[in-house]
């Protein structure tokens, strides 16, 4: 049932369709499973756990620069972490499908996230608080001014303008403007999502 709602919610969505039925038994061998290459990917979670993650790191492993998005029943913290924490940029319910799936796969195609906000947030709070954020900038350094460098850190720590602002002796004004700059720059739109980037982007290489 799931895949014909898919079918007809995607028909005139403008993408090139094709939709695979996979034996899980093949998902925990990616050796022998063939994978046609896509730009995103709409993955049922219908399977087990095991399966699916197995799945996502074979899709990403071969095509790296491939966007996912997890559809599911519901998310449980361990389930969507998990997807999040291996490269997954999209997270939707079935609920939610008939409504936001021609609206997420533009903006996944864009390099966009489509996390629930309530997920994003707890996800975010389970990195901080794991002191991860320390290298997470690393790539970037490069590409930053002194000042942008230094807002990005206190970004990545979670704070906000205000507090920012304070712990620079700069305005708030001042703040706004480099955190929309370092936005732009990273082409993310909320700064939640520049952490979430940068997160994914460290346990890739890690």
């Amino acid at each position: 049932m799931a895949l014909t709602e898919f079918q007809r919610q995607l028909s005139r969505s403008g993408f090139r369709l094709s939709f695979r039925q996979l034996d899980l038994t093949l998902v925990l061998d990616p050796s022998r499973l063939s994978v046609p290459r896509a730009s995103i990917y709409l993955v049922d979670t219908v399977g087990p756990r095991l399966a699916t993650e197995s799945l996502i790191a074979t899709i990403l492993g071969r095509f790296p620069t491939a966007r996912l998005l997890l559809v599911a029943e519901k998310f449980n913290e361990r389930q969507a972490f998990a997807a999040l924490r291996l490269g997954v940029r999209g997270l939707m319910t079935y609920a939610e499908a008939g409504k936001q799936l021609r609206q997420a796969l533009p903006l996944l195609g864009a390099g966009r996230f489509w996390v629930p906000r309530s997920i994003l947030s707890r996800f975010l709070d389970s990195i901080l608080g794991e002191g991860r954020r320390r290298s997470l900038h690393s790539s970037a350094s490069s590409r930053l001014s002194m000042r942008e460098q230094q807002v990005f850190d206190d970004v990545l720590k979670g704070l906000s303008n205000k507090e920012i602002a304070n712990n620079l002796h700069i305005s708030e004004r001042t703040v706004k403007f480099f955190v929309s700059s370092l936005l732009k720059k990273f082409d993310v739109q909320r700064r939640a999502d520049l952490i979430l980037l940068f997160y994914q982007r460290r346990m890739a290489v890690a």
